[in-house]
């Protein structure tokens, strides 16, 4: 040991040394200001002054001097901490929150209980050291409520967690972790104010339109209260840049911290953040692809611990994610994924296609919403085309909020946005289908599953046909749309034919449109692909619904798809606010209100269960947006190349992982088994696969599939 001090790190030569009370230190103050914004500064404090505490051992001193002996230095604090979250908190920052168990738990066993009664090294000498604080507390609020306790206990363990990280990386790095340096939000909306102001002479009515809705969300950002929000705006009325205007408002005029934009597919990402990327600058926004996330464990290699320290925190003051990243990471127990959580606080948070949040885990993605609205100074906008009834799930968990609408008259403009009109088509055959969509210059066809995709485009002329699918790395899909847009708006033939993956968000303007048969929410957004400037009339402008012969709908649509024609046989008007209402109202009837936590997630956190108090580990290995989860394979081409070269080398950083988003397919087990078998891929720097065999990456395809997967249509 170096002068009889306790050491906390050592660096990677050998050269420094940082002790553990001056960690402490450091973690306690990082981790008190990020508690700050939920008024949680003291807590903060005292979790960050107590997790290393089990450093104070003489034999994690020896382990940090090179033994190979296992030393647990998490669960000291945690039985020190006499508060319920901050031993929570503490004992899961390496590991991940555990389970809480029961009171019958033995020292053997992983949970809280069970942790709380395990013999550890012998510490003692951190009460030479570290001052104690007045033992703090939680607010009425929270503690009297079960969920909202444990969703506490999430915030606070990610004040811990990323503060950690942060004082390590800079003793690490010998310098400042690279945070902040980013412009302010009044700046911020100074930029998109001089963005807009050419707008506010409209060429033409529907112009007209969207500049009263953009002024609406501009003049109620400025002078509403926190709250929770809808934004009711039909396909082609800007919600993008209206929703961004009321965010940006708002939190200059609340002094809010950042905007967080949920998006349902990683595939919109690449237009949102192109969109806020040219209003607001590129240093500006974070794009939050999947990417790699490591988890520290208590003996791992320092190698390891820096992987860890790439993570995202979403430090930012503009975040586009997907809704999987927000809520996953929500109900994670992981240290990579939860150390973001208290950046959420004092936001505002768009939930962009707010319809498709999804059925099973409905509860839950509402009762969160719920709680970053009441108790951590967040403003949530649930912004669509197509409103989903959700109103009466937030009235359960948020009886005393208000919801409020941004769009002015919202009946009224979608009569005034109508631009097409829908025709049924009925059974087609594939080889049909190609016929027809060959006999168009301009053409959208969606379909719902990849392989089809494949297929159709397949048989179309070369000359001016695309296939747009998940299958194709991002930065090859934004290159495949600008040739799209080329053409469209050049009047040259322009046969697309893609997955779902365009119906959100994808600003593209097709004459006519094909869609196979979906929820009444794709359908419609398909439709906002069709004639979406107004050039045409409405009945000149068709988007023809159909059904494949010879196959059986995805089967996780087809409620959504019998719920369709249901409301097509009731209502004259199957795009009317009434007939949208009625659909989700309808289908959420139909599935019951069990199938909306349809894993029992709520439940463990709302009494004591058979699995005891607050099972963390438990819930975040049951929740999963997307059951069959995909995996990236990243493909080298274009500059990814270089950056792979980087990765194998070993050259880990933040910047790496956002380069490589852009070059990620995601691919499902059994794609992934059949790209395993041919030795296409290969596993390089732990968990990363490259695409080895380029001859399967097709350049108007993507990664070739030989075999469809359940949930392929998923994108």
């Amino acid at each position: 040991m170096h002068d009889h001090r306790f050491l906390a790190h050592i660096s990677e030569d050998g050269s420094r040394t940082q002790t553990v009370i001056d960690h402490l230190r450091g973690t306690a103050q990082l981790s008190s200001e990020f508690a700050r914004t939920f008024d949680s500064a003291d807590m903060g404090y005292w979790v960050g002054l107590f997790h290393d505490i089990g450093k104070y051992s003489y034999a994690f001193q020896r382990r940090l001097n090179g033994s190979k002996e296992s030393v647990d230095h998490s669960t000291a604090g945690a039985q020190e901490s006499k508060l319920l979250p901050a031993a929570f908190a503490i004992a899961g920052h390496h590991s991940g929150l555990p389970d809480g168990g029961s009171k019958s738990d033995t020292p053997q066993d992983s949970t809280l209980l069970g942790r709380m009664k395990k013999s550890t090294e012998p510490y003692g000498s951190w009460k030479d050291e570290v001052s104690v604080p007045p033992l703090p507390s939680v607010s009425k609020g929270q503690s009297e409520d079960p969920l909202s306790l444990s969703f506490y206990t999430r915030m606070l363990y990610s004040c811990l967690v990323d503060a950690d990280y942060i004082d390590t990386e800079t003793f690490m790095n010998n310098a400042s972790a690279p945070r902040g340096g980013y412009d302010s939000i009044p700046e911020l909306l100074d930029r998109l104010q001089q963005h807009i102001a050419p707008w506010w002479n409209p060429s033409n009515a529907l112009n007209a339109r969207r500049c009263e809705i953009l002024r609406a969300c501009l003049d109620q950002g400025s002078h509403a209260e926190r709250g929770l929000f809808t934004l009711t705006v039909p396909t082609g009325g800007g919600k993008t840049v209206a929703s961004l205007a009321f965010a940006l408002s708002m939190a200059a005029a609340k002094k809010m911290d950042r905007i967080i934009y949920v998006i349902p597919y990683t595939s919109i990402i690449d237009q949102t953040a192109a969109v806020f990327t040219d209003i607001l600058g590129s240093e500006n926004v974070l794009a939050h692809y999947s990417c790699a996330e490591y988890g520290a464990g208590e003996n791992d290699s320092l190698s390891q611990y820096r992987k860890a320290l790439a993570c995202e925190n979403w430090d930012a003051p503009i975040i586009v994610t997907t809704s999987v990243q927000f809520f996953e990471s929500i109900y994670s127990n992981r240290s990579s994924r939860c150390r973001k959580l208290h950046n959420i606080a004092n936001s505002v948070i768009i939930f962009d296609e707010a319809q498709n949040l999804p059925l099973t885990y409905l509860r839950p993605c509402v009762a969160a919403i719920a709680e970053l609205v009441q108790h951590y100074k967040a403003s949530a906008v649930l912004c669509t085309a197509t409103q989903p009834a959700l109103l009466p799930i937030f009235s359960e968990f948020a009886p005393g909020l208000t919801v409020h609408e941004l769009c002015p008259e919202p009946k009224q403009q979608y009569l005034a946005f109508r631009r097409t009109h829908l025709q049924f088509y009925g059974k087609i055959a594939q080889d049909a289908l190609s016929q027809e969509l060959s006999s168009h210059e301009q053409v959208l066809c969606i379909v719902n599953r990849r392989k089809t995709a494949q297929e159709i485009y397949q048989s179309l002329p070369k000359d001016g046909s695309y296939c747009l699918t998940t299958l194709l790395y991002p930065a090859h899909r934004k290159q495949l749309l600008q040739q799209i847009r080329a053409r469209l708006q050049d009047g040259l033939p322009c046969r697309v034919v893609s997955t779902s993956l365009i119906e959100a968000g994808v600003d593209v303007d097709f004459p006519v449109v094909y869609r196979e048969e979906a929820g009444l929410d794709s359908i419609l957004q398909a439709a906002g692909r069709c004639n979406r400037e107004g050039k045409r009339k409405a009945e000149e402008s068709p988007v023809f619904v159909f059904q494949l012969q010879n196959l059986t709908a995805p089967s996780m649509i087809k409620t959504n798809i019998s719920t369709t024609q249901s409301i097509f046989a009731k209502f004259n008007d199957p795009t009317s606010l009434e007939a949208i209402e009625e659909y989700f109202l309808f289908y959420r009837q139909l599935k019951g209100s069990d199938a909306l936590d349809a894993k029992g997630i709520l439940p463990l956190f709302q009494s004591i269960t058979s699995l005891g108090i607050f099972p963390f580990a438990t819930a975040a290995s049951r929740f999963h947006l997307i059951e069959s989860p995909t995996v990236s394979v990243y493909i080298p081409l274009g500059d990814a190349q270089d950056s792979i070269t980087q990765l194998q080398s070993g050259n880990y950083s933040r910047s790496l992982f956002r380069k490589l988003g852009q070059y990620a397919v995601p691919v499902y087990p059994d794609h992934l088994q059949k790209l395993t078998s041919a030795g296409a891929v290969q596993k390089i720097a732990d968990d990363f696969l490259v695409l080895a065999d380029l001859r399967c990456y097709n350049e108007h395809t993507g990664l070739s599939m030989d075999v469809e997967s359940g949930n392929a249509w998923f994108i």
